[in-house]
């Protein structure tokens, strides 16, 4: 089943979350209108997380902006003492730009800003900056190719799609 979502107490128009994703740091999460969300997801968003319009983002994927699995290795038993200065802590912003798709089974690392028009394969482990239309897969994830050039037959195929297309992809 899936739900209309409202961020910080407004209705974000047709975007639409699947009942068994679930979100933490709610009043960091970011989320722009026409937004599929699938199920089985976990958002982690304490550090900031942003999502563009138009996006989907598919099923049983991880979106985090703090990981903590070298901290509690390194300090073992003493993680919660030493919680407001571990050192090997990763916190940081995670931005997907407008009409990205990212595939089942992914993993989205703090610090890490997708660029608009972009597509991430399925099982791909992301981290960094990745610039706009890219194909993004693997793990590590690593760009493979761009979407414009992907998209570039369909649009010749079916030409009454430009207007829409351009309509976007010209936004800065």
């Amino acid at each position: 089943m899936l739900y209309s979502i409202f961020v910080n107490g407004k209705h974000v128009p047709n975007s639409r979350i699947g009942s068994t994703t679930t979100i933490e740091g709610e009043k960091h999460f970011k989320l722009a209108e026409n937004v599929f969300i699938g199920q089985y997801n976990f958002i982690e968003a304490s550090n900031g997380i942003e999502v563009g319009e138009g996006c989907q983002i598919t099923n049983y994927i991880s979106i985090l902006s703090h990981s903590s699995h070298n901290s509690i290795r390194f300090y073992g038993k003493h993680y919660r003492k030493y919680a407001a200065d571990l050192k090997g802590y990763i916190k940081g912003s995670v931005k997907i730009g407008n009409y990205c798709f990212i595939g089942p089974h992914s993993t989205i690392m703090p610090n890490t800003v997708i660029g608009k028009g972009s597509i991430v394969a399925a099982y791909s482990f992301v981290k960094g900056d990745f610039p706009d239309y890219s194909i993004i897969a693997g793990n590590p994830a690593k760009v493979v190719g761009n979407t414009q050039d992907k998209d570039l037959k369909f649009i010749e195929e079916h030409p009454e799609l430009i207007e829409f297309y351009n309509e976007w992809t010209k936004e800065s």
